[in-house]
């Protein structure tokens, strides 16, 4: 019985993962496109719109903080490993542990004034819009829970790893 509870959570957990770091941020960036096109026909054939600025300012942030989910998931941020790649495979085990826990311990710091800050600006809402800022700041607090999560996974894994001694 644990075992169908187990894939089904797993599974749950994958569609919710995917949800948030691939459709989500799909979404927006189409929207944000669009709107963008539509801002500049607006500005050169009729008359300026105020609005798509904010809505595209609002769409980055929710693109680039789950998108980044998503390239952390298969590893596809920029890095630069020039000394990395000319150490020992031991030498990498370690340098991995170290960056996971810098990279866990610095968003686990953030994490709690980030919070408090998203839900302080509750108050403020966007000017055209009207759209309440928290709202529009809110996915970077699923950005450093998301990458808490996959930071402390990858160390947790290379932690294993240095005290079975493999590679």
């Amino acid at each position: 019985m644990a075992t169908k509870a187990t894939k089904f959570f797993r599974k749950a957990g994958s569609f919710l993962l995917n949800v948030v770091e691939r459709d989500i941020p799909t979404l927006t960036f189409s929207a944000l496109f669009v709107v963008f096109m539509v801002q500049v026909v607006c500005r050169y054939l009729f008359v300026p719109l105020t609005w798509p600025l904010e809505f595209t300012l609002i769409a980055f942030i929710w693109t680039t903080a789950l998108g980044a989910c998503f390239a952390q998931r298969d590893y596809s941020h920029v890095t630069f490993t020039l000394i990395y790649e000319r150490t020992k495979p031991k030498g990498r085990l370690v340098m991995r542990i170290l960056g996971n826990i810098l990279m866990v311990s610095s968003f686990s710091i953030a994490l709690y004034p980030s919070y408090k800050y998203v839900n302080f600006m509750s108050f403020k809402r966007s000017d055209v819009l009207k759209i309440p800022m928290n709202i529009a700041f809110s996915p970077f607090i699923v950005f450093l829970v998301i990458m808490i999560a996959r930071f402390g996974y990858n160390l947790v894994v290379d932690i294993h790893k240095l005290v079975r001694g493999e590679t």
